[in-house]
């Protein structure tokens, strides 16, 4: 029995089903775009360990960082003292923010998931409001709280009750959706949806806070249509909550920016990272207008491993490393040759549709030949062959492959992906799928 093979029968036996897994890929070491199995092969990470390590694995400035912390201090809790780390992260970010938030206050958490319920309970402590809004096709989470915010799968929510109460599900204007014709008119009637819904269902002045993803993640890499964000943004001052950003995917250099929202010259009131910001380890942040986090009573959110100083020496040496190698303009500059070659790709893939994104948060829809459909079943073939290709991938959407690479992954190594991706696209633009 191979070592792979060994590892999988052990897994089977000791871990519970429920986290679903993309591949059978057995992982035992990383170092740049790469990831090596327990037999010992390569394979090209277009994952990042689902858009969270950012300057690759295993980086030199990352790994002398996490050494250097982890033989100083590795843990004292943010609840008893105050630790360096925790601090220059805090003004790190501040200091990348947009707009106010450059004068704003945060806290640190564990994970993006924690991050949106401390923004949740943020947004509603400093407002005095009890509900939210949210969209269909965004995810935010899965803990109870945050997945109460979450409506990317009904599979999610299965035998599930009480998750966030207070919570209204917006439409989003997903292009499968009969919205209109264009992107524009798609646009324009989630707002006008959204608006009436602020006449007949939701009073506007119950809602703290609006949360959006600039660009829904795990409902399919899907870009905004020109001018509803902004729409979004005018809606709620006028009605007086808050924007609740959701970065925790598109943070920290995925879009080419350092936050997505500058794409289109936003400020939110509050901004919600995670992945990324904990430069592999498990990190998560809070970053508000002053005034909301100033009436932030001190016990009303909490915890103990939040801002872990080796968390947030390694988030510090990532956002080091981005600066340093020029990583927002490669993100740019590569994620555009990847679209375009998968776009010039199109004519003589019968399975690949649209393809779209902002730096490297890359998604390419499967489609079937036939009727140019969303084929969860062809995504599947795709999933399971990428491996035997030398690829890692996954999938977000019902059919959407979901291309996020670290952000040092270069031209030449790029095209290598590409190329491994079309000659499996191409293995199941057969009728039926292998």
């Amino acid at each position: 029995m191979s070592q792979a093979a060994d590892l999988l029968r052990r897994y089977a036996d000791a871990a519970a089903p429920v986290i679903y897994r993309y591949t059978d890929l057995t992982f035992v070491r990383g170092e740049g775009v790469y990831l090596y199995d327990a037999d010992g092969r390569r394979h090209l990470d277009l994952a990042a360990g689902i858009a969270t390590m950012a300057v690759g694995h295993c980086h030199p400035r990352v790994v002398a960082a996490i050494t250097e912390q982890a033989r100083t201090l590795l843990h004292a809790a943010a609840h008893i003292g105050v630790m360096a780390p925790y601090v220059d992260l805090l003004e790190r970010l501040r200091a990348l923010a947009p707009g106010w938030l450059r004068e704003g206050r945060g806290v640190l958490l564990n994970s993006g998931s924690e991050a949106i319920e401390a923004a949740a309970k943020l947004a509603r402590y400093a407002t005095g409001r009890p509900l939210l809004i949210a969209f269909h096709h965004a995810f935010h989470g899965r803990p109870m709280g945050a997945l109460g915010l979450t409506a990317s799968a009904a599979a999610y929510r299965r035998r599930l009750a009480g998750l966030l109460p207070g919570v209204y599900h917006a439409v989003y204007p997903a292009p499968h959706l009969p919205l209109g014709p264009t992107p524009e008119a798609r646009g324009a009637a989630a707002l006008a949806l959204l608006e009436d819904a602020l006449r007949t269902v939701v009073p506007p002045d119950d809602v703290a806070g609006i949360v959006v993803e600039p660009i829904l993640g795990e409902g399919g890499y899907l870009l905004p249509p020109p001018g509803f964000l902004e729409g979004v943004w005018a809606l709620a001052r006028r009605h007086g909550f808050l924007v609740i950003a959701d970065e925790v995917q598109t943070g920290v250099g995925r879009t080419g920016r350092w936050f997505a929202v500058e794409h289109w010259g936003l400020v939110p009131d509050i901004l919600v990272l995670g992945k990324a910001v904990g430069g592999g380890l498990p990190l998560g942040a809070v970053l508000a207008r002053r005034d909301l986090a100033d009436a932030w009573a001190p016990g009303a959110h909490g915890s103990t491993f939040g801002g872990n100083p080796v968390a947030c020496r390694a988030g510090l040496a990532t956002l080091d490393v981005i600066e340093a190698e020029g990583l927002l303009e490669r993100a740019r500059v590569v994620g555009a040759v990847i679209v375009e070659a998968l776009r010039a790709a199109r004519a003589d893939v019968p399975a690949l549709g649209d393809v779209r994104g902002l730096g490297l948060m890359i998604g390419a829809d499967v489609v079937d030949p036939a009727t140019g459909r969303p084929d969860a079943a062809r995504t599947r073939a795709v999933l399971a062959a990428a491996p035997r290709a030398g690829l890692v991938l996954t999938k977000c959407g019902e059919a959407t492959l979901r291309i996020s690479p670290p952000l040092v992954i270069t031209r030449e190594q790029a095209q290598e992906a590409v190329d491994a991706l079309l000659g499996v696209l191409r293995q199941v633009s057969t009728p039926t799928p292998v």
